[in-house]
């Protein structure tokens, strides 16, 4: 999550700077605001994504424990 959301304020420094020449002070700000939603945007999907893998994997190593029981229990439906 750490490097997610350093990439993304590395990546909308970069654009800020470079997208600075030849505009007006308005199309700067709005420049400005919309880098800002994306990358607060993009932190915020790698976050969820990151969240739904966690569960994802939460779920599968009940599962295995479940199986693994019921395996050592021999019980097992195989």
């Amino acid at each position: 999550m750490k490097n997610t959301t350093i990439f993304a304020i590395a990546l909308g420094v970069s654009a800020l700077g470079l997208g600075a020449c030849n505009k007006s002070a308005t199309e700067q700000t709005a420049d400005n605001i919309e880098a800002n939603a994306d990358n607060s945007a993009d932190v915020m999907q790698a976050n969820a994504e990151n969240t739904a893998d966690a569960v994802r994997n939460e779920g599968e190593q009940k599962a295995d424990s479940v199986r693994n029981s019921a395996d050592a229990d021999g019980n097992s439906a195989h």
